[in-house]
């Protein structure tokens, strides 16, 4: 059965004359009389009853009839969906963002992309960096943000998109406030507020651990506003990436020997074909000028066109 043979039975059905479905659908009458023989010969019976002056649907005709009309409505609406993806309308795009990113960092960027796109349906998952790539493997996300110290393996693309420090986070009366630098050795021994999930945390305490510099942690939580929370409340200090420190009670200082940067990727999977939508966010993405950490007069750079 093919779609052509739907809509001519269709327009036969509706004119019950073989001339003026022919017109109707552009062919010729002896053209739309063969798709239809061949169409009956396919299901096994009389789709019309031929009779001069009356022609009529069969009880086939009139059974196959709400059949037709559902396949070409259907048809129809494939197409007009397909055409809305490939126009951004009616898209949808599942966006993965590592929970360490603080909002303020992509918010000017989605709010953005959604003005320009205002048809595609966005959807932001916070999750962890491992969480992050398995979904988008298995195709639960169509791209995802994220930093990890060795970056993605290599079944992933990552494009770079900024980079900034790790500071030390601490209440204005701790005694490290009035440093305008932390040294690594200034921490030996310190009570520790640890943000579960750092991405980074495992990979500061080797290098630290190499210098002979141990953390003494205190509170662990999943939440930055309750690591936050506690730091302010004098527990200890926290180790956070400098753009998501949101609580403006807090003071923070650049940390050095060593220092620890990273990289926040845009990440899709290597090889899979992508959406229209994918695509334009990935240019947004590439355009968007992003935020810049700074302390003490130094900056780390943005590197949206990069990679």
């Amino acid at each position: 059965m093919e779609m052509q043979q739907v809509r001519y039975f269709l327009a036969l059905a509706g004119t019950l004359n073989f001339t003026r479905a022919a017109e109707q659908s552009n062919v010729s009458q002896p053209a739309l009389t063969r798709a239809i023989q061949q169409l009956e010969a396919e299901l096994g019976g009389p789709l019309f009853h031929r009779e001069r002056q009356n022609t009529h649907l069969s009880e086939l005709g009139r059974i196959m009839l709400p059949y037709f009309e559902q396949i070409l409505a259907q048809t129809q609406a494939a197409k007009a969906h397909a055409q809305g993806l490939k126009k951004l309308d009616r898209a949808s795009l599942h966006i993965g963002a590592m929970c360490t990113i603080g909002p303020a960092a992509v918010s000017d960027l989605i709010v953005k992309f959604q003005m320009a796109h205002p048809n595609v349906e966005l959807h932001v998952s916070d999750r962890g960096s491992g969480e992050l790539l398995d979904m988008l493997a298995a195709g639960d996300l169509h791209l995802a943000l994220f930093s990890l110290p060795e970056g993605p393996d290599v079944r992933f693309h990552a494009l770079p998109l900024f980079r900034e420090r790790f500071v030390i986070c601490v209440p204005p009366d701790h005694r490290l406030a009035s440093q305008n630098i932390v040294r690594g050795e200034d921490l030996h021994e310190e009570a520790y507020v640890n943000r579960a999930n750092c991405e980074y945390y495992d990979h500061a305490r080797r290098e630290l651990r190499s210098r002979g510099i141990l953390w003494k942690k205190v509170f662990s939580s999943e939440r930055d506003d309750w690591v936050q929370g506690m730091i302010k409340a004098g527990m200890g200090f926290g180790f956070f990436p400098e753009l998501s420190v949101t609580d403006p009670g807090l003071v923070t200082r650049r940390m050095v020997d060593p220092e620890f940067i990273r990289t926040i990727m845009l990440v899709t999977v290597r090889g899979r074909p992508h959406s229209p939508a994918v695509g334009a966010f990935v240019q947004a993405a590439r355009a968007y000028s992003w935020p810049r950490g700074q302390l003490d007069g130094e900056q780390v750079e943005a590197i949206g066109a990069a990679g």
